[in-house]
């Protein structure tokens, strides 16, 4: 990062976060500075990465990925070599929300929105027990989102 954040910065980012439409002049008005100066801000934000982007957040059952699950994938092996081959092959799958590499017993926890248990059952035989190196699988159906994806607390 370029520089530190300030209490303006701080402000303007975490109303971004509750509400990534604000027009510049609201923004601009929300934190008590001007549209250009707001503007530059902004875009100091977006280039030292502070902000990666900024996107609509689709109501899954909307459009019929409703089921939501949690999977630990244990690989066959803890190499790097291993570890790469099935980043590369999970970053293809647009069913995968998230994948983290974990402590613990799993080696990977992915999250993945379906349209229901049919739907899972045969994206699971057909694309996450073929993906490299994977031994062993475990799934967590989510019976109910309390919180999902809220805002970062800073």
């Amino acid at each position: 990062m370029a520089g530190e954040l300030d209490r303006t910065d701080l402000k303007m980012l975490r109303l971004l976060q509750t509400n990534g439409r604000l027009s510049n002049a609201e923004l601009a008005d929300a934190v008590g500075v001007s549209p250009a100066t707001c503007h530059r801000r902004t875009q100091r934000l977006f280039d030292d990465g502070l902000i990666r982007a900024v996107r609509a957040m689709v109501a899954p059952r909307k459009v019929g990925k409703g089921a939501l699950a949690m999977v630990g994938v244990v690989l066959d092996r803890s190499t790097p070599e291993s570890f790469a081959s099935f980043e590369r092959a999970i970053a293809k799958l647009k069913f995968v929300l998230d994948c983290h590499l974990v402590a613990g017993d799993f080696d990977y926890f992915l999250k993945i929105r379906v349209g229901d248990m049919e739907d899972f059952n045969r994206i699971h035989g057909e694309q996450l027990i073929a993906l490299p190196g994977v031994r062993q699988t475990r799934t967590f159906f989510v019976m109910k989102e309390v919180v999902d994806n809220a805002p970062l607390d800073f």
